[in-house]
């Protein structure tokens, strides 16, 4: 298996985005390709096809190499849950809460469940696009690393740096990451990409050439800033609408732990739909919908929106008529209590629910990871879905015996009922994660919130990935040098 490392000067350079461009690149070209990310800190994660969990990116970079996604592809995955401390993913499964300096000692187990699920992949691929994290530069960090140059020194692979031009002091990015590498970390860069580039090229051409000069080491290609580019975001939340005739507002509350927030990207790129996100310190506009979204820390964050006063504006909301949806964290916010005995997510073991519905969810040490499909049970015109489950909730009451969806596994014998619609018809909760990115299931879900709305299509969020990732791949093949990066690899055919 060949292997090449994507490292950037920055978080957010664009390390998520090169891995999965190359990969499609390459799978076009006829090889067996598989994305890697040893180490990946976010809470936008994924359920793979071998049930587990996975960063989001990685499972987008699967959808580029166009193979299913699984464990291997993100071994050790650290999903946040306070300011210095994380939920520990490894191999897809949650390990337990580790504070920042636990974690720091542990890495040397980490390490070994990063090189087995590389060694697995081995066996399987011709080529493996990893990407590092955050920058291999980060000083305090070097000890033990898993996530940059760690491992690119225990697997003996090459690695490319990429920065963000747009930002502004690329030159000073590059040189300076590489000035901080060891020796033996030097000489693995064997090229620098240039990101989000807009202007005359030529305008750049006499940094670049200097840049080959002072490091010895190509530029392999500078990329444009692709503005209409919308792809699953690794962590970040992305605002950008792409709306023409609005005819939908929709609000969703951007809790200071929101998870999965990739949920709504449907919503964001529908014409008719205007998607906004609202802080717990704002005002909550005047909306059709208001959403309730997935929580990492659903006791702190259920605090939080007590504290600014959100009850009272969310009981604004409906009285004026306005429709509310909670989504597997927001979901538990609106029954009666919360109860984490065990503090899988925080050191407080219960709170209060927002009240809005009769159930109650304890926390529990087992987290769901499902991937699902199912039919609607809240609309007139059923609608069939295709998502995934991934919580620690077990939730029950007599709420749930309305239920808002129906779910069928594998078998289509066995199904069970899931969430709950209100007698009012005003609000709905559910487990389901991926409910919008069917565009059957988000024309139902328009037509529950206004059925006037005179929205007449859905947006299929899997079409729109595919064109997505096949215009990256066309930028990569057009202003990046491929034949360089087969040397890179070693790829001689």
């Amino acid at each position: 298996m060949k292997v090449l490392m994507v490292q950037g000067t920055t978080s957010d350079a664009g390390k998520s985005t090169l891995v999965a461009g190359l990969c499609r690149v390459f799978s076009d070209l006829k090889y067996k390709v598989a994305p890697f990310k040893p180490q990946n800190m976010a809470l936008n994660s994924a359920v793979t096809e071998d049930g587990g969990e996975i960063g989001r990116a990685q499972a987008l970079q699967a959808v580029a190499a166009r193979v299913p996604s699984r464990i291997d592809f993100n071994p050790i995955l650290l999903k946040p849950n306070s300011d210095t401390g994380a939920q520990v993913i490894v191999h897809g499964k949650a390990i337990s809460n580790m504070e920042a300096n636990s974690y720091h000692d542990y890495k040397k187990v980490a390490m070994e469940a990063v090189l087995t699920s590389h060694n697995r992949l081995a066996t399987e691929f011709d080529v493996l696009f990893v990407e590092g994290a955050g920058s291999p530069a980060e000083i305090n960090l070097r000890e033990n690393d898993i996530a940059n140059m760690g491992y690119a020194e225990r697997v003996d692979c090459p690695v490319i740096i990429i920065a963000d031009i747009d930002k502004g002091g690329v030159f000073a990015h590059l040189v300076g990451t590489l000035a901080l590498l060891s020796e033996s970390e030097q000489k693995r860069v064997k090229g620098f990409v240039i990101n989000r580039f807009r202007g005359d090229i030529a305008l750049l051409q006499s940094g670049l050439d200097w840049l080959e000069q002072r490091t010895n080491i190509p530029v392999l290609g500078v990329l444009p800033y692709l503005h209409d580019l919308a792809l699953d975001a690794e962590d970040a939340v992305s605002i950008a609408n792409v709306q023409t005739q609005v005819k939908l507002t929709i609000v969703v509350i951007t809790l200071p732990h929101i998870s999965n927030h990739t949920d709504f990207d449907a919503l964001r790129l529908h014409p008719n739909v205007d998607l906004q996100y609202v802080t717990i310190f704002d005002e909550l506009p005047a909306c059709d919908l208001m959403i309730l979204p997935g929580s990492k820390n659903v006791i702190g964050d259920l605090t939080h929106l007590k504290q600014q006063g959100w009850p009272e504006k969310i009981n604004r909301h409906l009285r004026y008529g306005g429709k509310l949806l909670g989504v597997c964290g927001g979901f538990q916010m609106l029954g009666q209590t919360i109860n984490d005995p065990q503090g899988i997510e925080s050191n407080q073991l219960s709170i209060d629910g927002l009240g809005f519905a009769d159930f109650s969810t304890e926390l529990t040490e087992n987290k769901q990871l499902k991937q699902i499909q199912g039919q609607s049970c809240f609309s007139e015109t059923i609608a069939d879905f295709k998502g995934y489950e991934i919580h620690c909730g077990e939730s029950s009451g007599k709420a749930l015996n309305t239920p808002a969806f129906e779910i069928s596994s594998g078998d289509q014998k066995q199904k069970r009922y899931e969430g709950f619609i209100s007698a009012d018809n005003q609000i709905m909760g559910t487990y389901i994660h991926g409910l919008f990115d069917s565009s059957e299931m988000n024309k139902a879900i328009f037509d529950w919130i206004n059925p006037k709305h005179n929205i007449n299509q859905g947006f299929d969020l899997d079409a729109h990935r595919e064109r997505q990732l096949n215009q990256l791949a066309n930028t990569l093949t057009t202003h990046l040098d491929i034949e360089k990066i087969k040397q890179i690899l070693g790829i001689t055919a």
